[in-house]
């Protein structure tokens, strides 16, 4: 672990390993990434109890330091936990204890959210889980206030994810984070994943889109996006669209789950996401006005309904100025003109 001035993430390894999430958590901060121009995090791993551990799969994990490892560590990853009804041995749970009063982050993927919620760390606080625990959770820990419909939920010191995949997703926010959108995005790249994936996530908006790009619910998505700043009903956009408002609300539930004013306000929030990462000086009243939200009021109500944040906190947590701007994703090219 050279570089003793970086960010030092310490990954539980316990027997009956969960070996899809302990290999996510190794695949992130383990990994050598010169490619990236950031003091990378130095990565160890402990074992949370002595013996070899087994782990899924047949294989053998020797885990090269013990749990006093965790007095060292800024970040610690709990990557599932082997049994939902069995409680962690008490030693880690104290380091866990000690660790969150410190103020390290604590994250956990899957079922290792009980190894957290059996520290009493999360009392208080929204969290998340594989949908299968999330009933049992809630009713053995009646405390937490439990999600079960995210992918991932990032309470600031503690942050908790959903079914093993999910971990990614969290990950991937722990490095926006600490590096910001770019690094992030290279990250996943590099992985070959999104770098946001649709769901339940409150942190990012979802970005419907109907099957047929050629339809032409499809187009006027595209137009909408290309006009934010226009006063769309759904009057204007059925008459657009050559459509009754009737089918025009059949077709927008069919396609994104949601109605057309639901799916106009999450693109002005995401275009107004889009305007505090890439442009940190610009005006919040000009924020507003280019998302298509005409005030500051409306903004700020929309904003924190859909993100559970308020823009400024946005802002303060993943603006990067231009070198910090992420690469637009499909579909948003056509922001160009309000974004240069």
């Amino acid at each position: 672990m050279s570089d003793s001035t970086s960010h030092l993430v310490v990954a539980l390894a316990y027997d009956r390993l969960c070996t899809f999430e302990f290999g996510c958590v190794t695949e992130f901060f383990a990994l050598e990434r010169p490619e990236l121009d950031v003091a990378w995090y130095r990565f160890a791993v402990c074992a949370a109890e002595s013996g070899p551990l087994r782990a899924a799969g047949g294989i053998t994990v020797s885990a090269p330091y013990t749990l006093a490892m965790l007095d060292r560590a800024q970040t610690i990853v709990i990557p599932g936990w082997r049994d939902a009804d069995e409680r962690p041995p008490e030693a880690l749970l104290r380091k866990l204890r000690a660790a969150h009063a410190r103020g390290v982050r604590l994250c956990s993927i899957c079922s290792g959210v009980f190894v957290l919620a059996a520290a009493g760390v999360l009392d208080g606080k929204r969290v998340t889980t594989h949908w299968r625990y999330a009933e049992r959770l809630q009713q053995r820990y009646p405390k937490l206030l439990v999600e079960p419909d995210a992918l991932y939920i990032d309470e600031g010191q503690v942050l908790t994810s959903a079914g093993s995949a999910a971990g990614i997703d969290m990950l991937l926010h722990l490095v926006r984070r600490d590096h910001g959108a770019v690094v992030a995005n290279r990250v996943a790249q590099r992985l070959v994943v999104p770098p946001h994936r649709e769901g339940g996530q409150a942190q990012f908006v979802p970005r419907p889109m109907p099957r047929n790009e050629s339809s032409p619910l499809a187009k006027l998505m595209d137009w909408v996006r290309a006009n934010p700043r226009l006063d769309h009903s759904v009057a204007s956009l059925a008459a657009r669209a050559a459509m009754s408002t009737r089918t025009l609300q059949r077709q927008f539930l069919d396609a994104t789950g949601m109605g057309p004013y639901a799916w106009v306000v999450r693109e002005r929030v995401s275009l107004a996401r889009d305007l505090l990462e890439s442009r940190p000086d610009l005006p919040m009243d000009r924020v507003a006005d280019l998302a298509g939200f005409g005030s500051e009021e409306s903004l700020r109500r929309h904003f924190r309904r859909i993100t559970l944040t308020s823009p400024t906190a946005y802002r303060d947590q993943f603006a990067h100025g231009e070198q910090g701007k992420r690469p637009r994703a499909t579909g948003t090219k056509r922001r160009a003109s309000l974004l240069g």
